[in-house]
């Protein structure tokens, strides 16, 4: 069995790709994920931190050999 890896998406971004990569690897939709870092980053200041973070340190799949 393939072990399930988060990565950037290539298809489904705005910015980095970082709320679209996190909608495929739980299969949901990528709306619900942006509008979820919105609230985050609006109610504890903490979403851009996180979006960085993800932004720099998540691999995407076609620099992966």
């Amino acid at each position: 069995m393939e072990q399930k890896r988060f990565y950037l998406s290539e298809t489904d971004k705005k910015i980095a790709g970082v709320c679209g990569g996190i909608a495929e690897y739980f299969n949901v939709d990528s709306l619900l994920v942006r509008v979820a870092f919105l609230l985050f980053l609006f109610s504890f200041g903490g979403g851009l931190v996180a979006y960085i973070v993800l932004w720099l340190c998540a691999p995407q799949k076609n620099n992966l050999i």
